[in-house]
C-alpha cells in the first residue's frame, strides 16, 4: 500500500488516526481488516495546516507503514492487561500463513503451546493441542461466546472451526478459562476466536491456492456492507479444498462456509448472528509405535491405496473415510442500557454426525451383541467390512451476563445452561470387492449388517443427554486511576447426565449428577504507564469423559474367541478432575519491546489423561491418573519494526511430576515421582518477519524436548525442532482489485523425519515389576508421525 504522504516525511498523530486500516503501535489495536475492500480516504489538502495536537509525547510512524508491518512480534504478540495470561495472534499473522492453516497451527509457537499435526495443511482430523502438558481435552474452544468442544470427549478439532481468512484474532490463554467462559474442562486454559466485523462497504476476498500432494483450496468473501441506514451489514464465504494424502492411499475433501451478521444501534447496542457449517471426507493418518518407527520410520502404518483381499484388507484407505458434517450458529447480544448497567446474551446451537471407522473382519458365526450371541450374520468367514463408530450429537445453550457498575466496581451476575444430547452406535458395513461401502456414513440402516431378527449388529452403543447449569458472581475493581485492578468471581456449576446402553448385558441405564464450587482472584498493577505486575488464583474442574460411564462387551476366553463378558466395566464414581492454579508475571508494554514473563504452578488431584482406545485409536477414553503437580516458566517477547524487521520469541521450562502411585490390575506401579505424560521440559518458538509493504517474508521455528508418552517413563520421543519459512509480495492496486497478493508457504524446510506427538499413552511399554511382585504386562504407546516438506502458493486479492 502506497502512502499518501512523501516516504522522507511523517505524519502527525491525529492524522493517521484519521485514515481507517492504520494500527498504532502503542495502542496496541489492529485494524478488523488487514486488507481492506477500498483504501483509506485521502485527507483533504489543507489537513497539513491544521492546527497541531499538545502532547506530552506524540509517536509518528513513517508513511510507508502499512497494517502488516507495524504490529509488534509480526502480529505474534500484542499488548495484554488483564489478570491472567493470554497469548494472542493478529490478523497481521494471519494474512501471511497457509490459507489452510487451522486454529492450532496458528498459535503453534506462542509460549506452552504444543501443537501435533499429522498433515503440513491443517486438513486432516489427526491434530492435537496440548498447553503447558495439558491436553487438548483440557482446554476451552469458543467462538465468540459459544463452546466449540466435542461433548463427549471434550476435545476440539480445528478442522471444523472458521476459515482463517475470516478471524480477527485467535488468543490462547494458557492458566484458566474467563469466569463467564461457557466450558466445563478448562483446567488447561482457553483458545478464544474471534470473527471480523463485516465491512461497512461492499466487497470481498477471494483467494485460490495450489501446492504439495495436489492441494487445491479456493476462497471467497462477499461483504454486503451497511445496508441502507439499517445499521446492519454482514459477510458470508465459501471455501473448497481438495489435498491427497501424503502417508497413505486416499485423499481428503472440505467444504466449508462461514457467516456474520451484525445489527449496531445507539450507544454500544449490537445484535447479530454468526456461525460455520463444514463438511468433510478426510481419512485418519495411521499412528505408529515407536518400534515400528525405529524399523519403518515414515513406511510404518500405511494404509494401502489398492484394496488387497487376505490379511493386508483391513489396511485400505477407504475403510477409514472419515465423513463428518457439523454446523454451529450463535447469537450474540450486547444491549447497553446506561452508563452503569448493560446485559449481554449468547444462545447457540450445534448440530454434529460423523462416522470414525477402520477396517476389520467378521465371521458368520461365533459373534456377541453385548453378552447375548448371535446365531448367524449375513457375511462369509474373515470377510472384510468396515467397523464404523458413528457419533450423532445435538447441542444448545444459552449464555447470559448483567453488567451493573457502580464507582470502582463492575459487578456482573451470570448464568449458563447446555443441554446435549450425544448418540453413539457401533454398527459394521459391508464392502464390495473392490472394498468400496454402499454408504460411508453408516447412517442409515439398509447400509449396516442386521441380525437374524433384522437390528444391525452393534459392536457397542450408547445414548447420553447430559444438562448444565452454572451460575457466577463477579467483581471488577479498578482503583487508583486503574492503576490498580482486581477480579474476584465464584461460579456454581451443576451437570446432570443420564442415558442407556444400546446393547444386551447388565448395564442399561446410567446416571450422574455432579455439583462444583469453584472460586477466583486476580489482581494487576500497573508499576508504571509501561510495566504491570499480575497474579491470579483460579480453580478448575472436568467431569469424566461419556464413555467412562458405559460398560464395553469385546470379553475373550483364554483361547481368544469371543465370549461376550465385560471388557471395560462403566462406572459414574469415577471422581471429577480437581485443580487450583496459580500465576504471577510481569509485563513490559514499552515504545519498543513487548514482553512478559509468567511463573505457574498448577495441584490435581484425580487428574484425568485422554488416550486412544486399544481396539480403535481414533477413539479415545480415560485414565485417571491422581494427583499431579506442575509448574514452570513462560516468557515471550516481541518488538516494534525495525527497518522493517520484527522478531519474536517465546520459551517455556516445565517440570510435571505424577504424585502418588498407580493400580496396575491387582498390583500396582511406582508412578510417584515420575515425569507427567505429554510433558516436554523445554519448548522454544521464534519468528522473524522482513515487511517493507510490498515485499514480505517470515522464518518460524520451534523445538520441543523430549516427552514421555507412558506412567513409568519407560519410552518416550525424542526432541523435535521444525521451521517454516514464508515469501510474498503485495502488488499495487490494479483496477478494481485491492492489493493483489502472491505469497509462498514452505512448511518443514528442513524435511525433517519425526514423531509429532502422542495420541495414547500407556502405563508401561515394557514389561515391569510391580510393588507387590507382580508382573505388569506393558503396552505400547501410540504416536502420530509429523509431515514432510511441503510447499502451498496463493493468489489473494480484495475487491
Amino acid at each position: 500500500m502506497r502512502s499518501f504522504f512523501s516516504s522522507r516525511k511523517t505524519a502527525p498523530l491525529f492524522l493517521l488516526l484519521c485514515s481507517p486500516g492504520w494500527a498504532l503501535a502503542e495502542s496496541g489495536k489492529q485494524p478488523q481488516q488487514s486488507t481492506p475492500h477500498h483504501p483509506p480516504v485521502r485527507p483533504p489538502a489543507h489537513a497539513g495546516q491544521a492546527k497541531a495536537v499538545q502532547a506530552r509525547k506524540v509517536e509518528y510512524l513513517t508513511t510507508r507503514a502499512v497494517p502488516e508491518a507495524v504490529q509488534r512480534g509480526g502480529g505474534l504478540i500484542q499488548p495484554q492487561h488483564g489478570t491472567q495470561s493470554i497469548s494472542e495472534v493478529g490478523r497481521s499473522y494471519m494474512d501471511i500463513q497457509a490459507p489452510t492453516a487451522s486454529a492450532f497451527q496458528l498459535v503453534s509457537i506462542l509460549p506452552g503451546a504444543n501443537v501435533v499435526t499429522s498433515d503440513p495443511f491443517g486438513i486432516s482430523p489427526n491434530t492435537n493441542i496440548s498447553v503447558r502438558g495439558l491436553n487438548g481435552d483440557a482446554l476451552g474452544y469458543v467462538l465468540e461466546g459459544m463452546p466449540l468442544n466435542d461433548i463427549a470427549a471434550y476435545g476440539g478439532y480445528p478442522n471444523q472451526f472458521a476459515d482463517t481468512e475470516n478471524y480477527s484474532k485467535v488468543g490462547l490463554q494458557q492458566g484458566s478459562a474467563d469466569l463467564d467462559s461457557p466450558v466445563l474442562n478448562a483446567a488447561g486454559g482457553l483458545m478464544k476466536l474471534s470473527f471480523l466485523d463485516p465491512s461497512l462497504k461492499p466487497g470481498g476476498l477471494a483467494s485460490f491456492s495450489y501446492g504439495s500432494f495436489n492441494t487445491r483450496r479456493g476462497f471467497i468473501r462477499l461483504e454486503t456492507g451497511e445496508m441502507g441506514n439499517s445499521g446492519m451489514r454482514g459477510f458470508v464465504s465459501y471455501s473448497n479444498t481438495h489435498t491427497d494424502n501424503w502417508r497413505s492411499g486416499g485423499h481428503d475433501t472440505r467444504q466449508h462456509i462461514d457467516f456474520r451478521l451484525l445489527k449496531e444501534w445507539g450507544q454500544g447496542n449490537q445484535a447479530g448472528i454468526l456461525g460455520s457449517w463444514n463438511r468433510a471426507d478426510t481419512s485418519y493418518y495411521p499412528f505408529t509405535s515407536l518400534e515400528d518407527w525405529k524399523s519403518s520410520g515414515t513406511r510404518s502404518g500405511r494404509l494401502t491405496r489398492h484394496f488387497e483381499p487376505g490379511e493386508n484388507s483391513t489396511n485400505y484407505w477407504r475403510l477409514s473415510r472419515d465423513p463428518e458434517e457439523t454446523l454451529y450458529v450463535g447469537a450474540p447480544v450486547h444491549l447497553h442500557f446506561s452508563q452503569r448497567l448493560s446485559f449481554d446474551i449468547t444462545p447457540y446451537a450445534q448440530r454434529a454426525y460423523g462416522n470414525f471407522p477402520s477396517g476389520s473382519t467378521l465371521s458368520s458365526t461365533g459373534n456377541y451383541y453385548g453378552t447375548q450371541p448371535v446365531t448367524s450374520l449375513p457375511v462369509t468367514d474373515g470377510q472384510t467390512v468396515r467397523a464404523d463408530y458413528t457419533q450423532r450429537s445435538y447441542r444448545s445453550g444459552v449464555n447470559m451476563a448483567l453488567h451493573a457498575r457502580y464507582k470502582w466496581n463492575d459487578f456482573v451476575m451470570g448464568y449458563w445452561y447446555d443441554y446435549s444430547d450425544d448418540n453413539e452406535p457401533q454398527p459394521f458395513t459391508a464392502v464390495g470387492n473392490d472394498g468400496s461401502a454402499a454408504s460411508i456414513w453408516a447412517d442409515r440402516k439398509r447400509s449396516r449388517i442386521l441380525m437374524p431378527d433384522g437390528n444391525p449388529y452393534l459392536a457397542g452403543g450408547f445414548h447420553t443427554m447430559s444438562q448444565t447449569n452454572a451460575l457466577y458472581v463477579g467483581d471488577h475493581i479498578s482503583l487508583m486511576q486503574d492503576r490498580l485492578v482486581m477480579d474476584i468471581g465464584f461460579k456454581e456449576v451443576m451437570m446432570h447426565r443420564w442415558g442407556t446402553n444400546d446393547v444386551p448385558g447388565p448395564q442399561r441405564n446410567i446416571s450422574s449428577n455432579r455439583q462444583e464450587p469453584l472460586p477466583r482472584f486476580g489482581m494487576r498493577w500497573n508499576v508504571t504507564k509501561k510495566d504491570q505486575l499480575f497474579l491470579n488464583v483460579n480453580t478448575n474442574f472436568r467431569a469424566p469423559a461419556i464413555s467412562t460411564y458405559y460398560n464395553s462387551y469385546a470379553g475373550v476366553d483364554a483361547n481368544g474367541v469371543p465370549n461376550g463378558t465385560i471388557s471395560r466395566t462403566g462406572t459414574n464414581r469415577l471422581k471429577n478432575e480437581y485443580s487450583v492454579s496459580e500465576e504471577f508475571g510481569y509485563r513490559r508494554t514499552g515504545d519498543w519491546l513487548t514482553a512478559s514473563l509468567t511463573f505457574f504452578n498448577y495441584n490435581f488431584r484425580n487428574r484425568q489423561i485422554e488416550t486412544g482406545e486399544a481396539t480403535n485409536p481414533n477413539i479415545t477414553t480415560t485414565i485417571n491418573a491422581g494427583k499431579q503437580t506442575s509448574r514452570g516458566v513462560d516468557v515471550e517477547l516481541g518488538t516494534r519494526p525495525w527497518h522493517h524487521i520484527s522478531p519474536y520469541a517465546s520459551f517455556e521450562y516445565l517440570h510435571a511430576t505424577i504424585d502418588n502411585n498407580i493400580a496396575a490390575g491387582s498390583d500396582i506401579l511406582p508412578t510417584a515421582g515420575k515425569t507427567a505424560v505429554r510433558s516436554p521440559h523445554f519448548q522454544a518458538g521464534a519468528g522473524l518477519r522482513y515487511d517493507d509493504g510490498h515485499f514480505f517474508s517470515m522464518i518460524s521455528m520451534h523445538y520441543m524436548s523430549h516427552q514421555y508418552s507412558t506412567f513409568m517413563n519407560d519410552e518416550r520421543i525424542p526432541a523435535i525442532m521444525t521451521a517454516d519459512l514464508t515469501l510474498g509480495y503485495r502488488f499495487n492496486n490494479v483496477g478494481f482489485l485491492h492489493q493483489p497478493t502472491l505469497r509462498l508457504n514452505l512448511s518443514n524446510i528442513s524435511n525433517q523425519r519425526y514423531l509429532s506427538g502422542i495420541n495414547s499413552t500407556t502405563l508401561n511399554a515394557h514389561d515391569t515389576t510391580g510393588l507387590h511382585g507382580g508382573r505388569v504386562s506393558g503396552s505400547a504407546p501410540g504416536y502420530y508421525i509429523g509431515a514432510p516438506f511441503a510447499a502451498l502458493a496463493s493468489l489473494t486479492a480484495g475487491f
